[in-house]
């Protein structure tokens, strides 16, 4: 049994590294994949850091489709896909998260004879059709023919879709199997040392999502918001280039605010898992701190993952301003939620989607 694995931004990394030890370690049983990289994210500290930090094998085939818009992006992709797949047809396609690769895959795959799909981190939904990720995961499951699932929410979402019971696989998740096999390597960055950072003494940021970034008035709101609210603790911000060019225009400086490069998989969760809290609008963080029992504020007002709000240590925020510094008092005065793990994420999803998929063949 061939199966195509595909990654092509920075979240499927950490999704597909966990599949791949577990294929490996089961190839006796006639498994085998095939590594197929579309080159979606193609600097370097978004891509070829997390191959090394990950021990993900290098890509059996590079698609090097690169940046360009959604349509042109998709379409590169799956021009170039279509190609391999006529060169030597899988048995499976493999799809992981809501990236443009994973639609675009999936895509090329039906449409050449049918070749079979099965999409990992199946069923989440934030019902925001403003996000592209959103329309990606609709479209995904829409021509999925296996779902591995995260929650009991997810498989609830697909069968209000139609999926029927036999195409459900509740596995947990994936980028848990990651990070409970990482955390023991995780490392500090050299910015520990140079601010003098202590455990639980700073604050760590990420904003990314155009409603958040892309209108610098809104973007200076926000920001002012979390440097007034965090009394003065560090805040560490590893800035996502999209937002890089949004705030070199409206010149925010704070004496505790330190924007810094994109970290690598390890260094930034060894500040995250540290941390006092985080503050960020990334669905996969807030899964993250669920499991480190960081207390997280999300900047959105709606989410995929409601796993980590309901169970976890998320909240979300909304995107006003006006709810930073009720959020930031909360935290400060002890009195944030202490948060469990949801059922399943414990480090053996890859080995449960490997039965299912040895059960395929």
């Amino acid at each position: 049994m061939l199966i195509d694995i595909i990654a092509g931004a920075r979240p499927n990394f950490m999704k597909i590294a966990p599949i791949i030890d577990a294929i490996k370690k089961r190839k006796e049983e006639g498994i085998r994949y095939r590594l197929i990289h579309t080159g979606q994210h193609y600097d370097k500290k978004m891509s070829a850091d997390f191959f090394e930090q990950l021990g993900i094998p290098e890509p059996d085939i590079n698609l090097e489709a690169g940046g360009g818009t959604q349509a042109e992006q998709t379409a590169a992709i799956m021009v170039r896909y279509e190609k391999v797949l006529m060169d030597n047809r899988p048995d499976l396609v493999l799809v992981v998260g809501d990236v443009t690769s994973s639609i675009a895959c999936a895509l090329a795959a039906k449409k050449l004879n049918n070749i079979k799909v099965a999409h990992v981190e199946a069923g989440i939904r934030s019902g925001d059709w403003t996000m592209p990720e959103e329309i990606n995961r609709l479209l995904t499951d829409a021509i999925t023919d296996y779902f591995f699932t995260t929650t009991e929410t997810a498989n609830e979402n697909l069968r209000k879709s139609g999926v029927t019971e036999e195409r459900l696989f509740l596995v947990g998740n994936t980028m848990i199997d990651t990070l409970l096999t990482q955390q023991p390597n995780f490392k500090q960055p050299e910015i520990w040392d140079t601010l003098g950072l202590k455990k639980g003494g700073y604050i760590v940021m990420t904003l990314h999502r155009p409603g958040n970034v892309d209108q610098e008035q809104n973007l200076k709101l926000l920001m002012d918001g979390i440097i007034t609210s965090s009394k003065g603790l560090p805040l560490i911000f590893p800035v996502h280039p999209r937002t890089a060019k949004m705030l070199a225009n409206i010149g925010i400086e704070a004496p505790n605010l330190h924007m810094i490069e994109p970290l690598g998989y390890l260094e930034f969760n060894y500040l995250v898992q540290h941390a006092r809290a985080v503050i960020t609008d990334s669905g996969g963080i807030t899964e993250e701190t669920t499991v480190m029992h960081i207390p997280c504020m999300t900047l959105r007002a709606n989410t995929e993952r409601p796993e980590t709000c309901e169970i976890g240590t998320n909240e979300l925020l909304g995107v006003s301003p006006a709810a930073i510094p009720p959020a930031f008092e909360k935290l400060f005065s002890g009195n944030w939620k202490k948060g469990g793990i949801p059922p399943l994420w414990d480090g053996k999803t890859a080995e449960r989607i490997v039965d299912v998929l040895l059960k395929l063949k």
